[in-house]
């Protein structure tokens, strides 16, 4: 049960080592682009080419489809980045449900732990298997593994490398559950421990007021999707890369933008000036800041302030 990207190269590890499935569940076809044509998901399309069933129901309480997936008689269930269960469907198989989850749980459960660790800051997250319970990622958990978080990477970076690591842990764990020696571990109480909230539109609003530190994590913790942005003369500018500086902001307002009108872009931060590298323009294709002042040198000029 799945549906983007990330949860393809788990649903091809199990078809690669002879593990046959009854069935792929995956979102039903959206209109998606300029012709609005019906897209299918990810997970859809690799199924399709393999020839695996495949149900797309809307409600996942809907009768038709509980009867539809009560026939399959699966052993167990297998849950990458799809939408939350009822009891209905996750209790049905005599094995259980595993999800692969983006974080070493119990940290950052919730909808986007890729993107929330790299805005806090982290320089470690991972992946953890665990058996799916009422409570959102509360589940015992079978295995985890770690990787660090590079100072500079973006989450569309470390959601490729989780991408092939969940892959990897979901084997190892459904090799356990197949041999009857899976481990069944107890999460540790939360605490205060960081959570993964969905990210909405405000969370991207770049707040110039903050540390330059704060705003580079949170311009790679949503690069490329769904992008930090700032306002520039009343359009959107989203930002995709930025570079620390050693240039104070001293008494400058933040948001004040600094540049050369060819090379550079720099902003005031809280503290530090903050590089621009990889910007896009309300109603433009995304560039880099040197091509972006070419065009657009007269946006910039004169002391402008991103907002």
């Amino acid at each position: 049960m799945g549906t983007p990207d990330f949860a393809v190269p788990c649903l091809d590890i199990l078809v690669q080592n002879g593990y046959p499935i009854v069935a792929v569940v995956t979102a039903p076809d959206k209109p998606a682009g300029r012709g609005q044509k019906l897209s299918q998901s990810a997970v859809k399309k690799y199924a399709l080419t393999h020839n695996l069933p495949v149900l797309q129901p809307e409600k996942l309480k809907d009768p038709q489809f509980l009867s539809a997936l009560n026939h399959l008689q699966a052993d167990l269930q297998v849950v990458v980045a799809f939408r939350m269960l009822p009891a209905a469907v996750f209790t049905m198989p005599p094995l259980g449900c595993i999800n692969v989850h983006a974080s070493l749980l119990p940290a950052y459960r919730g909808a986007a732990p890729i993107n929330w660790a790299i805005i806090n800051g982290e320089t470690q997250t991972g992946v953890t298997t665990f058996y799916i319970e009422q409570e959102i990622d509360a589940g015992y958990m079978v295995y985890q593994e770690s990787t660090p978080i590079a100072p500079h990477e973006t989450a569309g970076e470390l959601h490729n490398r989780l991408m092939m690591l969940g892959a990897q842990t979901l084997l190892k764990t459904v090799q356990a559950i197949a041999a009857g020696n899976a481990p069944k571990l107890t999460q540790p109480a939360i605490g205060d421990l960081p959570k993964a909230p969905k990210i909405f539109t405000q969370t991207c609003h770049i707040t110039w007021q903050q540390p330059a530190q704060k705003i580079y994590n949170l311009i790679r913790g949503l690069s490329p999707y769904p992008a930090a942005f700032s306002r520039l003369n009343g359009l959107i500018l989203k930002i995709f890369g930025s570079l620390l500086t050693n240039i104070p902001a001293q008494h400058l307002p933040p948001g004040t933008l600094l540049t050369d009108g060819k090379t550079y872009l720099n902003v005031a931060a809280g503290d530090y000036c903050l590089q621009i590298t990889q910007l896009q323009l309300e109603g433009k294709k995304a560039m880099p800041a040197d091509e972006f002042l070419r065009g657009h040198a007269h946006l910039v000029s004169g002391g402008n302030m991103l907002e």
